[in-house]
């Protein structure tokens, strides 16, 4: 019997993802590592695990695998690199919310692009599959966060970043809410869900059959599931689905330790990132279909808002991640002209902006970019589906 061919994978990034994702194919049978690609210095990669697989030149990476695995967390680049995997037939799985809610859903059409399990949206979308696949109906989509500080100091994020590891603007999102607002907006827009208000409703709550009442009693209300979290020290670092089931199993499922419903909660009770990937992968190659994208006709984004008072000039290098902006999650028919958050990079301030203001392009000068002018084909889109064009902001 002939072997099967080893599946070469492209990774895109040379950060925390890509270093342990490296690692972690060691273990893997039928894949490896072809190339990864870095915007550094390749003499400048020395924690790099594997210096034979570094190239700054995209052409090599997609000359040499069969799958792109973009990690890079940068929704500007990584919107240009995943365009050019597309046009090369290449399948994308990604470890990057936050290209998906810029502009993932302008490549809806274009070629099989699919965020991965391991970080919390895939995750949930694997438990949702799961879920459904029992009979359950899902209500809620829910990330439990462990902390959470809208306005940290650089101070307190400089001396996280080292003790964890990771980047200051990483730790800083992590910590502000606005990797949160994203994750759980792809997942909104993936799994068919709204949002119940703006920000989401994120209580801080220890006990989450409580938070999962709560929160599956506003779904009832609103008549669709919704994409939340909860706030808790005491709780998982996981994800959970709240879900009704046929009335007839009620008996079954109180035995089976489910609760007394109507509503139960099934979890999962820790995302490991790097070590999940390869189950999206097989599951890409094998199924030829997405685990998670943000849809053709997303109905939220991740809008822009002031942390402080912005005067004109000030100057914003990535507003993810920083102490000038964070994301809340809004809907794209009530805010038309709203400014994504992941657009805002290299952005310089043009009218005075109040703390707490949510940013439009009125407010802001951004560079021209491919991600750009797809938000502006994805928006136009979604206003015109929902009845809304005619307040479309002019750009």
């Amino acid at each position: 019997m002939t072997d099967q061919p080893t599946v070469r994978i492209g990774i895109v990034g040379t950060g925390f993802v890509s270093r342990h994702f490296v690692f972690a194919l060691d273990r893997i049978e039928g894949f490896a590592a072809s190339r990864a690609l870095t915007r550094r210095p390749l003499d400048s990669c020395g924690d790099f695990p594997d210096r034979d697989l570094l190239t700054d030149s995209l052409d090599e990476l997609l000359d040499n695998c069969d799958l792109v695995f973009e990690c890079t967390g940068d929704p500007i680049h990584a919107t240009d690199i995943i365009d050019r995997a597309l046009r090369h037939e290449k399948p994308v799985v990604t470890l990057n919310a936050e290209f998906h809610v810029t502009a993932g859903s302008y490549f809806a059409d274009k070629g099989l692009v699919s965020e991965a399990e391991g970080d919390q949206p895939g995750s949930e979308a694997a438990l949702a599959e799961e879920v459904r696949e029992m009979g359950f109906e899902p209500l809620v989509y829910g990330n439990m966060k462990g902390f959470l500080n809208h306005h940290p100091t650089p101070e307190e994020m400089e001396f996280w970043g080292k003790k964890q590891h990771i980047s200051l603007p990483m730790v800083t999102s992590f910590t502000d809410g606005t990797k949160l607002q994203i994750e759980q907006t792809v997942v909104a827009n993936g799994l068919g869900a709204t949002i119940a208000r703006p920000g989401l409703l994120g209580p801080a709550e220890d006990d989450l059959e409580v938070a999962a009442t709560m929160m599956a009693d506003r779904a009832k209300a609103l008549g669709a599931p919704i994409s939340d979290y909860l706030v808790s020290r005491k709780l998982p670092h996981g994800v959970f689905v709240v879900a009704e089931h046929d009335d007839r199993h009620r008996d079954s499922l109180a035995y089976l330790k489910l609760g007394e419903g109507p509503f139960y909660v099934l979890q999962k009770p820790a995302v490991l990132v790097h070590l999940e990937v390869i189950k999206t992968i097989k599951r890409v190659l094998e199924r030829g279909t997405p685990l998670l994208d943000n849809s053709a006709s997303p109905r939220t984004s991740v809008a822009t808002v002031a942390k402080r008072d912005l005067a004109p000039g000030t100057r914003i290098a990535h507003g993810i991640g920083c102490f000038d902006t964070r994301g809340i999650a809004v809907s794209i028919a009530e805010n038309p002209g709203h400014i994504p958050i992941g657009l805002m990079s290299d952005a310089a301030i043009t009218r005075p902006v109040e703390a707490g203001q949510r940013l439009t392009f009125d407010d802001v000068d951004i560079p021209d970019s491919l991600a750009l002018r797809a938000w502006r084909e994805i928006e136009a889109k979604v206003l015109s589906e929902t009845g809304t064009a005619s307040e479309q902001a002019v750009y």
